[in-house]
Formats: C-alpha cells, structure tokens, sequence
C-alpha cells in the first residue's frame, strides 16, 4: 500500500469516529435531582469545580453575577470538589446553605464530584480529553478552574482559577 493510500485510509477511520456529547453525561443536582445537560442545548455553559473553604470561594460571587447578566446566553454549572486542600468538606446541604446565605447563588449546583484521579466524574473526563470534546486535553489544577462550553455543546476553553469569572477572557464569546 503506498503511502497516498494509507492517508486516505487513516481520514477515512478518523471521520468515522463520533466525538463524544456533553449532553449525554449524567450528573444530578446537589440535592440528588438528575441534570439533563441537554436542557441547555442553544445556551453557553460554564462549568467551575467549586469549594466552599478555599480563597477563590469570593468567585461564587462574580459566578452569580456572570449567571444574572447573561442568564439568555449563559447557564453557569458548579460542581463542589474536595481534592484540592480538602476545602470543600461539607455535604450537599451544607454547602447549598453556605452558597445561598453567603453568596446568594442561586445557579445550579451539581452533586460533590471528582474533577481528576481514578474517580473522576464523566463530566470532567469529558472536559478535559480532547478525546471525547474534540478540541483540547487539559487537567485541573485547582478549585475555581472553568470550562466554557458554546451553545453547540463544543469546548470553547479554560480558564484557571485565577480567572475571574466576569472576565473579557470569557464574556467575549457569550
């Protein structure tokens, strides 16, 4: 086979292979609710692995902020971690009254999850596999680390902790 024909075969395969949707992934609310992310089809969504404990946690804040604003462009997803400095110690109630009377969040909330390791949720495998999202391979490095998905379900980028959330980095693509 020469070389021409291999290339043509090796497009072929690549064309063939489905990359994975987001709107497929399983996750429930913090209060144990089931999350269709398919509701958010048309919607931008910004996926922050959250923790009460932590110096970022003043974002949730600004995450509040960046909800309200663009609330017709935008769906804002926290996911609470406890894998980085052990910050985010509480259960689900505890850390919806802490959101709620601290910050005022009223964004959804999913269930305490792992966003790296052996036990990492699918959400954030998919998140951070080029793989399944198609566009880039990254990990997460620390509380208050987002993703940006655009209203096709495809991964715009991320953005670390540092980032804040109302940030041009981010609004310019909502």
């Amino acid at each position: 086979m020469n070389k021409l024909n291999k290339v043509k075969l090796v497009s072929n395969a690549v064309k063939k292979i489905k990359r994975a949707s987001i709107y497929e992934i399983e996750i429930s609310a913090l209060d144990g609710r089931p999350v269709s992310l398919s509701q958010h089809k048309g919607k931008h969504i910004l996926f922050v692995n959250v923790a009460s404990e932590c110096g970022f946690t003043k974002q949730y804040k600004e995450l509040q902020a960046l909800s309200d604003k663009y609330k017709e462009e935008l769906v804002v997803i926290g996911s609470p971690c406890n894998q980085f400095g052990k910050q985010e110690p509480g259960d689900a109630s505890q850390i919806q009254t802490f959101c709620e009377r601290n910050f005022g969040v009223t964004f959804l909330l999913t269930e305490k999850i792992d966003v790296k390791g052996s036990k990492q949720h699918p959400l954030y495998k998919w998140l951070t596999s080029k793989d399944l999202n198609g566009e880039k391979s990254s990990s997460v490095k620390w509380n208050f680390q987002k993703y940006l998905v655009d209203e096709k379900g495809n991964l715009i980028d991320h953005y670390f902790s540092i980032t804040k959330p109302m940030s041009s980095k981010i609004t310019k693509h909502l």
